[in-house]
């Protein structure tokens, strides 16, 4: 079974010195990224360690925000690596999904995790139904105001003006005066 570490920081101005040495004491071999960003998949460094690891390996890292920003994001690696029989470390954290307790800390923090996205998710769907028994128009503003509906309703339907050509005078797609002329239609 090989330890294999991971190492990043985000800015080329910080040290990664301490995560280095911290890894050199488990590791057999370490990939970095200097510069990146947590929040970002475009990251060389991981990618090389996620191609380098085989089954019965363990990835290591110093700290779990090394390795993503959030903890779905890190949910995700860590299922990932588990399909491919990898195992995973946090130095720092004392997490280790190869014994017990690791793996529990583990899925309790996943479960935390769906939990807090179960909150956010009741709370916008509680403030969207205030919002709508308020009467606050919910979504991204109209692209036409009632009057400019009225007037491209009149253009096309009565005058028999060109649809295209309304839409170019209120910079909008066609799409969007004949969504607003069948919504006059069927009020």
């Amino acid at each position: 079974m090989t330890k294999v570490g991971y190492a990043r920081v985000s800015t080329i101005d910080q040290n990664i010195d301490l995560q280095m040495m911290a890894l050199r004491g488990v590791c057999t071999r370490i990939f970095e990224d200097h510069g990146v960003s947590g929040a970002t998949s475009a990251r060389p460094g991981l990618n090389a360690v996620m191609r380098h690891l085989k089954a019965g390996d363990t990835l290591v890292v110093w700290r779990l925000d090394r390795l993503g920003r959030s903890i779905q994001d890190l949910i995700r690696l860590i299922e990932r690596l588990r399909r491919r029989k990898v195992e995973f470390q946090s130095i720092t954290e004392h997490i280790d999904t190869g014994s017990a307790g690791g793996l529990l800390v583990f899925h309790l923090l996943a479960a935390m995790a769906e939990f807090e996205r179960q909150l956010i998710r009741e709370r916008t769907i509680a403030g969207i139904a205030a919002a709508k028994a308020r009467g606050t128009h919910v979504g991204r503003p109209p692209a036409l105001s009632n009057e400019e509906r009225q007037a491209a309703y009149h253009a096309v339907m009565v005058a028999g003006e060109d649809l295209a050509e309304v839409a170019r005078r209120y910079r909008v797609h066609p799409r969007t005066i004949l969504r607003s002329l069948e919504r006059i239609r069927s009020s």
